[in-house]
């Protein structure tokens, strides 16, 4: 069996180094598909991860598509080559519903393979991957006229992957939170936000109930001067050694029961500091579709 890695497209490079660092080293490259010999270790820069792949012949068409019925319904196309052939294959498959999702809303939970023609005569098949999403992209209705920014965007894919969100009443931490693109999502989804920041909030969102601001620095704040939190949030701009600070910080003082955190890396990727995070019991660390050259970090309680 083998295991194969989708790249973030634009981010071939950060998966290759991540992949070294876990003594993977890849035996065929088919686009932005890094297939490698044995099982499947973590890759905060794969957009998707196809476990255990098997290679299938493809006399026709139609015996491909059968070939794949056969193994289960639903299934997504990956074709950097042989395009065409690969679309009438994917033809013959069940339909897969890929609407935009509004939110809020879970990420899917039915199973869903992924294939691609290696040649035009060669499949490579995982019924199992690690996204839900078809290429582990994800699509969202926009609100153009809400939200101060589209860093909005980001925490809605997060909490959609998640599959949990804040509930009315429950009180957040957003840190860094200027002009207010997370806090906006919070208070719309009925939350206390406490928002944190020495820039001012956009009048628009600093005007939603439930929304307190604070002109402070992130990383001057003090936690006992916040008190619990269900979750704490932060976009900061700032290097991801400075971000992992500040969260032991507040995960020592014990107040916080979810993160949800954008590692911004500027300039070389911080791949320590990003297996630091990734290191923490219960802890996520993946490239949203929505990220830039940004990791999230996730750790639910």
């Amino acid at each position: 069996m083998s295991t194969a890695y989708l790249a973030a497209e634009g981010f071939e490079g950060q998966l290759l180094e991540e992949l070294r660092r876990s003594a993977v080293v890849p035996v065929v490259t088919h686009g932005r598909l890094l297939i490698c010999d044995g099982s499947a270790v973590p890759a905060a820069w794969a957009a998707n991860i196809w476990h255990d792949c098997i290679e299938l012949p493809v006399a026709s068409i139609g015996t491909a598509a059968k070939s794949l019925r056969d193994i289960q319904r639903n299934w997504a196309m990956y074709a950097p080559l042989h395009h065409r052939r690969a679309a009438l294959v994917q033809e013959k498959l069940p339909h897969v519903s890929a609407k935009p999702i509004v939110f809020p809303a879970a990420a899917p939970n039915a199973p869903l393979g992924a294939w691609t023609l290696l040649a035009p005569d060669r499949m490579l098949a995982a019924a199992r991957c690690n996204s839900p999403f078809p290429n582990g992209e994800v699509v969202l209705i926009e609100d153009k006229l809400g939200p101060p920014s589209r860093a909005y965007l980001k925490l809605w894919e997060a909490l959609v992957r998640l599959r949990r969100w804040p509930q009315p009443g429950e009180r957040c931490l957003d840190l860094g939170a200027s002009p207010g693109g997370w806090t906006w999502v919070l208070a719309k989804l009925g939350a206390t936000v406490v928002a944190v920041d020495k820039a001012p909030l956009d009048p628009k969102v600093s005007a939603m109930p439930g929304v307190e601001w604070r002109g402070e620095s992130a990383f001057a704040l003090d936690p006992a001067s916040v008190g619990p939190v269900d979750w704490l949030f932060s976009d900061i701009v700032c290097y991801p050694a400075r971000l992992l600070r500040l969260v032991e910080r507040w995960r020592e003082a014990g107040l916080v029961r979810n993160f949800v955190c954008t590692l911004k890396f500027q300039g070389e990727t911080d791949h320590d500091t990003a297996e630091a995070f990734a290191a923490m019991p219960g802890a996520t660390v993946l490239r949203l579709s929505h990220n830039k050259h940004e990791l999230t970090f996730l750790l639910t309680g």
